[in-house]
């Protein structure tokens, strides 16, 4: 059968949830499920309620707590990652075809963030599971303590152990893989999930669901709750039998996901907000740099947190800069991400379209200079023009406020320090970009800038090798890498008398 045959049957039913290794119906009604590029109803998908949420956690533990799991040796663990992974790369037509009906992304963008991206980091992660270990410590206090002897009478070690449940949230933009970056290293890590997909892409979130079985992952350890964040999502930050929240999104909601687990103080990761800045020095390689800016910005139409929609040239050069990135902009295909010429596919909703067109207009009522773009698309879908503005001030909102939309921001400076000072002038931290010839500028730059990540002539260019994450107002903690892996368990002293 062909992907997308196969994704048009998976759509004729209602999906339910998975607790405990049972589809069931959800309490909290269902939700339609939209098509971005038409508006049409393409299906629909339970919503989990609190009671479900409570459901799905009690099994995580059951899971959690069960020797099937918990003393399964760590490379049966990776084993399964990696089937996991086979089955992510051998359904991967179909799981791109469900995100771009469901999110709108182009099917091109959805077969590498859908299926091979998301393939290639499960096997990253199962590589990890027969390499989480502890250490062995020499006592460094002296034998001559009051109560008996220390030092060479005591063998000390550390071991790494899981945390328990983890609740992860993970938002719209970019479905599968952003499913499968939280709950792949969590298993590698011997920890047990309770996944809860925005109410609005949950299509392959629960088609995951079916691989996992497929892989032999017990019931229970992975569950997966669509619903809305107000109810299922709140529930599963508060509650308390859940040890870590992981959580991907605004910073706002970023926020009240911190606040709502301070119940049992369980640990908290925040991957939010950005507003990243890309740095254009007159020594840069123009031919490679415009294009670059352009994918930077207008990749999944602006909907990513890392996306650079602060580009700042320096002015010798800034006009022509400019000029290029606009021509590519106007250029773009917009269109239905199932057409092959779509270069930029809708906005995921209604609400996100009127966020961004809120901000274009309000920007075009000040006085801004919009370069190219600006509009809705007339036709059906949530579609929007890419956008490049030079605003008449650096602290304008259009500069400020994250838009998570197909909108760039271009603004000239002079000197290096002037460039560091602008990147800097912000709440957020999560990357940044630097373009120059220049080995000094560019490790310069890197110091100074204050983000999670600095790409140097380059743009996000991610690997489940890196870790992942933000300063200030951007998170909380990092994914990914050895850090990332870390941050999903616990230390444990142990001091052995001899």
């Amino acid at each position: 059968m062909s992907p997308k045959k196969k994704a048009r049957t998976y759509l004729k039913k209602s999906r339910p949830l998975l607790i405990g290794g049972q589809w069931r119906d959800g309490n909290g009604g269902a939700q339609e499920l939209i098509d971005p590029a038409t508006e049409q109803v393409i299906g629909s998908a339970s919503l989990a309620a609190e009671a479900d949420v409570d459901l799905a956690v009690a099994a995580a533990r059951r899971a959690f707590d069960s020797p099937s799991w918990r003393r399964m040796p760590p490379a049966d663990r990776a084993k399964r990652l990696w089937r996991l992974a086979d089955l992510v790369e051998e359904n991967a037509g179909e799981l791109a075809y469900l995100d771009t009906l469901n999110q709108g992304m182009p099917l091109g963008l959805a077969e590498f963030l859908s299926g091979i991206g998301p393939a290639e980091a499960l096997r990253y992660y199962a590589g990890w599971c027969t390499k989480i270990e502890g250490s062995t410590t020499a006592i460094s206090m002296a034998d001559t303590r009051p109560f008996g002897a220390f030092g060479p009478a005591h063998h000390a070690y550390t071991l790494r152990e899981p945390l328990g449940v983890v609740g992860a949230i993970s938002p719209w933009n970019v479905p599968t893989l952003m499913a499968l970056a939280k709950t792949g290293p969590a298993l590698a890590a011997g920890n047990t999930v309770v996944l809860k997909p925005s109410e609005l892409t949950p299509l392959t979130a629960l088609r995951l669901g079916e691989l996992l079985a497929e892989a032999d992952f017990p019931d229970g350890v992975v569950n997966i709750v669509p619903g809305t964040g107000a109810v299922a999502g709140a529930h599963l930050a508060a509650h308390r039998d859940v040890e870590m929240i992981s959580f991907t999104g605004s910073t706002a909601t970023g926020k009240e996901v911190a606040r709502l687990a301070l119940g049992n103080l369980k640990r908290v990761g925040l991957e939010l907000g950005g507003k990243s800045p890309i740095l254009v020095f007159d020594d840069a390689d123009l031919e490679a740099t415009i294009p670059a800016l352009a994918e930077a910005v207008f990749m999944n139409s602006g909907q990513i947190c890392f996306a650079g929609t602060r580009v700042y040239v320096q002015r010798g050069i800034f006009e022509d800069v400019v000029e290029g990135v606009a021509r590519i902009a106007a250029a773009m295909k917009l269109g239905h991400g199932l057409e092959s010429e779509t270069e930029l596919g809708p906005l995921v909703s209604a609400r996100q379209l009127g966020s961004v067109m809120a901000h274009i207009q309000a920007a075009r009522a000040s006085g801004d200079r919009i370069v190219t773009g600006g509009n809705r698309l007339a036709r059906s879908g949530y579609f929007v023009e890419p956008t490049v503005i030079v605003p008449q001030s650096c602290n304008a909102p259009i500069v400020r406020e994250e838009i998570f939309g197909p909108v760039l921001c271009m603004m000239p400076f002079d000197t290096l320090e002037e460039a560091i000072a602008l990147a800097n002038d912000t709440p957020y931290g999560l990357a940044s970009g630097v373009f120059t010839s220049s080995l000094s500028i560019a490790h310069r730059a890197a110091a100074e800038i204050r983000a999670g990540s600095v790409w140097i002539n380059c743009y996000a260019m991610l690997d489940e090798a890196m870790p992942t994450g933000g300063y200030r107002q951007s998170g909380w903690g990092r994914e990914a890498g050895r850090q990332g892996i870390e941050e999903l368990t616990q230390t444990k002293s142990v001091v052995v008398r001899l």
